[in-house]
C-alpha cells in the first residue's frame, strides 16, 4: 500500500527488535498516515505492544534491548544522536492498557506535562487543562471536582483523564496499547467514540486484541504474527478482503 510522503507520519523500515538474543520483532517496514487510526492486531505475544512502544523509544528503558532498522516521525529519525528522547516522548504521547492517574487531584494530572514542559505561563494553565479535558470528553463530569483525587474517578473516567494528561502537551502521536481491555462496555464506547473525535487532529495508533474494535475504530490495520508484518492495508480490506491467508485465518478467528 502506497501512501504519499505528504500523509505520511511514521515510517517504519526494517525495523528488527530483541530481547538479549530472543527476536521480538523481524523486519517491519510500514507507513502509518496522519490524522488517521491504525490498529495493530494479532495474537498474544505477536510483538503488537513491542512495536507501538519502539516509537517513542520506550523499549529503551528496558535491559539488554537491541534495535536495528530505521523510524521516521515526520521524516526526523527517531534513534538520531541528537534526538531528545524526553521530547521525542512528548511529541509522541501513550495510553497504556490500565488507567494510571497520579495520585494527585484531577487537575494536577492533566497540568503535570505542561508544567514539566515549562512552555505555558502559568496564566494559561487553567485554560490549557479545560481544553484538554473537554477534548477528552471528561469536562462536563469533573468540571466542579478538579481539586479531588483522581484516584476517585472511575476506571473509564481515569483512561479519558490519562488521555486528557497525554494531548495536554499537544503531541503529534497518540499511542493507545489496549487502552479500552479493562475497562466495561459504556466506557469503551466512550473510548472509541473518543478515538473518533481526536484523530482529526493527531495520528493514532492502536493495540487491541478485539477484532470488532479494530474494524469499528481504525482507518488502516495491520496484522503482526510471530514479530512480523503479515499484512497491512485499510481496515476495509483487511477485514473483508485479505491477501494473505494467515491474516484472513486470524480475522475469521480459526486461530489467534
Amino acid at each position: 500500500m502506497e501512501l504519499p510522503d505528504s500523509d505520511i507520519s511514521l515510517n517504519v523500515v526494517n525495523l528488527s527488535l530483541s530481547y538479549a538474543d530472543k527476536p521480538a520483532l523481524q523486519n517491519i517496514t510500514m507507513k502509518i498516515p496522519k490524522q488517521r487510526v491504525t490498529a495493530l492486531i494479532g495474537p498474544s505475544g505477536c510483538g503488537k505492544s513491542t512495536l507501538i512502544r519502539c516509537f517513542n523509544r520506550m523499549n529503551d528503558l528496558i535491559d539488554s534491548v537491541s534495535v536495528t532498522g530505521r523510524i521516521e516521525l515526520n521524516k526526523l529519525d527517531i534513534h538520531d544522536k541528537n534526538v531528545d528522547v524526553a521530547q521525542l516522548r512528548r511529541q509522541v504521547g501513550m495510553v497504556f492498557q490500565r488507567p494510571n492517574p497520579f495520585p494527585k487531584s484531577i487537575e494536577e494530572n492533566v497540568a503535570y506535562g505542561l508544567r514539566l514542559t515549562k512552555e505555558v505561563p502559568k496564566s494559561e494553565l487553567e485554560s490549557r487543562v479545560e481544553w484538554a479535558l473537554k477534548s477528552a470528553a471528561l469536562w462536563d463530569e469533573v468540571k466542579d471536582r478538579l481539586k479531588d483525587t483522581a484516584l476517585g474517578l472511575s476506571g473509564g473516567q481515569q483512561q479519558r483523564l490519562v488521555i486528557a494528561r497525554a494531548i495536554a502537551v499537544q503531541p503529534s502521536v497518540l499511542l493507545l496499547d489496549e487502552p479500552a481491555s479493562a475497562l466495561d462496555p459504556i466506557s469503551t464506547l466512550k473510548i472509541e467514540e473518543l478515538i473518533a473525535e481526536l484523530k482529526t487532529q493527531y495520528t493514532i495508533a492502536i493495540v487491541t486484541h478485539n477484532m470488532q474494535q479494530a474494524a469499528r475504530v481504525s482507518d488502516f490495520t495491520a496484522f503482526l504474527y510471530l514479530g512480523e508484518l503479515i499484512e497491512f492495508n485499510n481496515t476495509r480490506t483487511i477485514f473483508t478482503n485479505p491477501r494473505q491467508e494467515k491474516t484472513e485465518d486470524y480475522v475469521s478467528g480459526r486461530y489467534g
